[in-house]
């Protein structure tokens, strides 16, 4: 993703743990800080969106991750991200960088202070279309 008209890129992975519950963080900083999110961040300039999701899982959580599927876009005001979901393929589950607190959630029982809107409007619909597979 490039920056210009599209908004600052930005990426988020959307990983699960054996039993499909989605790794989520609480934020150490604004904006949202103390707010459950998924991991993620800004796309560094030269920098793929994979290679993005990769470096900022290993930053926030510990884990190595292969980034699979684009599963949607979400705008926030200037920032556009793309949201994607992951594989954990090793890596020690840790909290680091912007994350106070990891947790693992089922997808019917996600927290409710959520950091963004717009994240609950992307997993809901996520998880709408993975109902209908």
């Amino acid at each position: 993703m490039t920056e210009g008209n599209t908004g600052v890129p930005c990426v988020g992975a959307l990983a699960y743990d054996a039993d499909d519950r989605l790794l989520l963080i609480r934020r150490g900083n604004d904006p949202g800080r103390g707010l459950w999110s998924v991991p993620g961040g800004r796309v560094e300039p030269g920098e793929s969106d994979a290679e993005a999701v990769v470096r900022e899982m290993a930053e926030e959580t510990g884990l190595v991750v292969e980034p699979g599927t684009l599963v949607g876009t979400v705008r926030r005001g200037p920032y556009l991200i793309a949201d994607y979901r992951c594989a954990v393929v090793g890596g020690t589950l840790r909290a680091g960088d912007d994350a106070i607190e990891l947790a693992w959630y089922p997808l019917d029982a996600l927290p409710d202070d959520l950091a963004f809107a717009s994240h609950r409007q992307a997993l809901t619909e996520l998880i709408e279309r993975l109902a209908t597979r």
